[in-house]
């Protein structure tokens, strides 16, 4: 069995996890307790990949492999106290007294860094009690300090520990209508240069692209963070499903990455889901493997505010679920991938990988969900990288910072790896296929230009 140890840092990673852990529970069949209730589903279909995200625990009780990590008790007891509290170990969690204040560097280099070898504890006992480790998925947002200084800190400590483990994030990006912190600019561009260096898949998902939903698809005119929520986690239900169940392809996070990343920096992925139709007007819809797939390939069902229409795609999983023929969801996505090419890398052929699993979610016949990795994602960067210089220039805020022993160069260093990205973002985006011939002529060009230039040189120095 391929294990997942899943760990929920900070207020809104452990916010974020809660709701994923009910929705596939219930997919499952597991109660609040951790015992089995009827889903309809045959035993074998609902049972078989169980152990991925569950450990069978004495008396029959279902545990899940999640570590949940707060420098405050605040969230933890909320967590306690909320429908699942008694579904999680009670020794997974591990909280501080402190708080990291919204401040990157009171996560990552003070409080954090004294808690986190009480975390790395935690993660070696589920990691040995693992059969075949497969990788780790991080929950976490990268505007406050918690999620994302002590969040890429573990990242940093178990790519040491586990460095052939695979590792994926699903990270809550600060967006730029909703906004809690006024320092989010230079904790998300902080978390982003270590995300670069220390994961394999980054799923990155926006306050703004979920409120758009909220507000304009399921005509919710006040989104609280429970809609927030619920929408993030029928998105990673959907991601996970081929980690979860027996279907007619499968994938395992490894395949995912290898098919998703084509140069080893562009490992930021934006998701999509589908369907999503306001509460009234789910009676009316008919759903079809045509419908599902014009929505997933919609900017409106998109999680991450950026345009894919601005960008091309690099690569693109598409994961359906229900009674479906693979057929149909092959021709569909042939169909979308003739209509939209110039949306598509032409250098890459066949780039849109697809996996079908016969289990729907709870409550629907069908649905998609959608993981592209579009060099749009470069808007996101460019908008961070802004909102940061124009406080860093001025120094603003930057005390709180060096007071707890970073230096101002982490942070030109920080700012300049994320203007690299964006530079070779777009240096894949506008590459073009050249023919051999062109090649040719252009390394004759070049040869005839270097010897233009030698003879004035000569002169020169003459």
């Amino acid at each position: 069995m391929r294990e997942i140890i899943h760990l929920q840092v900070g207020q809104c990673g452990n916010q974020v996890s809660t709701k994923f852990w009910e929705k596939i529970s219930e997919e499952h069949g597991i109660d609040a307790d951790g015992m089995n209730i009827d889903t309809g589903l045959e035993d074998h279909q609902r049972k078989e990949r169980m152990e991925v995200y569950f450990t069978h625990a004495d008396g029959g009780k279902y545990v899940p492999r999640s570590i949940l990590v707060d420098l405050e008790p605040g969230t933890m007891d909320s967590v306690r106290s909320g429908p699942l509290g008694k579904l999680f170990r009670p020794d997974n969690f591990v909280f501080g007294q402190s708080g990291a204040g919204n401040n990157w560097a009171k996560g990552h280099l003070t409080e954090g860094a004294e808690m986190v070898d009480s975390v790395l504890d935690v993660i070696r006992k589920e990691g040995e009690s693992c059969d075949c480790l497969q990788g780790f998925q991080l929950n976490h947002s990268l505007g406050g300090g918690t999620g994302s200084g002590l969040g890429t800190l573990l990242l940093n400590k178990i790519k040491e520990e586990y460095p052939d483990r695979i590792l994926s994030t699903f990270s809550i990006i600060p967006s730029p209508k909703v906004s809690d912190t006024v320092v989010e600019p230079y904790n998300a561009c902080l978390s982003f240069h270590q995300l670069l260096e220390n994961t394999d898949e980054v799923f990155c998902i926006d306050n703004e692209a979920l409120y758009d939903i909220c507000y304009r698809t399921l005509k919710i005119s006040n989104p609280s963070y429970g809609d927030l929520n619920h929408l993030i986690s029928s998105a990673m239900s959907g991601i996970t499903t081929c980690l979860r169940f027996p279907g007619q392809l499968n994938a395992d996070l490894r395949k995912l990455a290898v098919n998703m990343v084509p140069f080893p920096r562009l490992h930021f992925f934006m998701p999509g889901y589908a369907p999503l139709c306001g509460a009234g007007s789910q009676a009316f819809e008919a759903l079809t493997v045509g419908q599902l797939t014009q929505q997933i390939f919609n900017p409106k069902n998109m999680m991450t505010a950026c345009n894919p229409q601005r960008g091309k795609y690099l690569t693109v999983a598409a994961v359906f679920r229900g009674k479906l023929s693979m057929k149909e969801v092959d021709e569909q996505l042939y169909s979308v991938q003739n209509k939209n090419s110039s949306n598509f890398i032409e250098w890459i052929p066949y780039n849109i990988k697809t996996a079908v699993c016969d289990i729907p979610p709870k409550d629907l016949a069908m649905s998609a969900t959608f993981i592209g990795n579009s060099t749009s994602m470069q808007e996101i960067f460019k908008r961070i990288t802004e909102q940061f210089n124009s406080m860093f220039k001025r120094k603003a805020f930057l005390h709180w910072y060096t007071g707890e022993g970073m230096d101002e160069s982490e942070f030109t260093e920080a700012e300049s790896d994320l203007h690299d990205l964006i530079s070779e973002y777009q240096q894949y985006q506008d590459a073009v296929i050249s023919t051999s011939d062109d090649e040719d002529e252009l390394v004759e060009q070049e040869v005839e230009g270097q010897q233009q230039q030698q003879p004035q040189q000569e002169l020169i120095t003459a």
